[in-house]
């Protein structure tokens, strides 16, 4: 998933608080994925938990890799099988539809609701540090959801180690510090640990 995205996961440990200063400025809520018919909707798949966050009248920054960033105004949005059908203004056919293919959209963090105790933001989970026993085991760099749950993707060196992010693993969740402190089982890390 995208490392800015705004989705949330949900503990019993510490409220969450976005001081850090290495949280981004913008967060991802969706991404173009293609257009959709001959009218300038296009499909987005939502990284949102908020529910209007695409209504109409809503804006939000499209950027590209290669191309500068843009506001984009929603003018009209339903849901889709893939996410979100979602025309914004200006784009009146498939030419400019296609036209933000592959944007990414986001908001300033300032727009993102403060996440319900216990719960947390992807983007709040990215760069934590995370110890197990006081030791440094690394941070987080990813996130991945395996159908199972949600696993942190926490990185040192060339090791990388796939963690389930559930409540009997944790002792700690401080978002504001960026630390998070584990209970592992006995021989997990051996078992998950890979060299890449």
């Amino acid at each position: 998933m995208s490392s800015k995205s705004s989705r949330k996961t949900t503990t019993d440990a510490a409220p969450a608080d976005a001081r850090r200063a290495d949280l981004p400025e913008r967060v991802a809520v969706g991404r173009v994925l293609r257009p959709h018919g001959v009218r300038g909707e296009v499909v987005v798949e939502v990284l949102s938990d908020v529910p209007d966050r695409l209504a109409p009248g809503r804006r939000v920054m499209a950027s590209w890799e290669r191309r500068p960033a843009r506001t984009l105004a929603v003018e009209s949005s339903r849901p889709h099988k893939s996410g979100a059908l979602v025309r914004f203004a200006g784009a009146v056919d498939r030419d400019t539809a296609e036209e933000l293919r592959d944007a990414l959209l986001e908001v300033d963090r300032s727009e993102v609701p403060a996440a319900p105790e216990g719960t947390y933001y992807w983007y709040q989970l990215l760069g934590c540090r995370c110890r197990v026993d006081g030791e440094d085991l690394g941070e987080v760099t990813d996130l991945v959801e395996d159908g199972g749950g949600l696993l942190l993707v926490v990185s040192n060196g060339g090791r990388q180690v796939p963690i389930p992010f559930v409540r009997s693993f944790l002792k700690e969740v401080d978002v504001e510090r960026g630390r998070i402190e584990l209970d592992l089982p006995e021989g997990l890390l051996e078992t998950c640990a890979s060299g890449s």
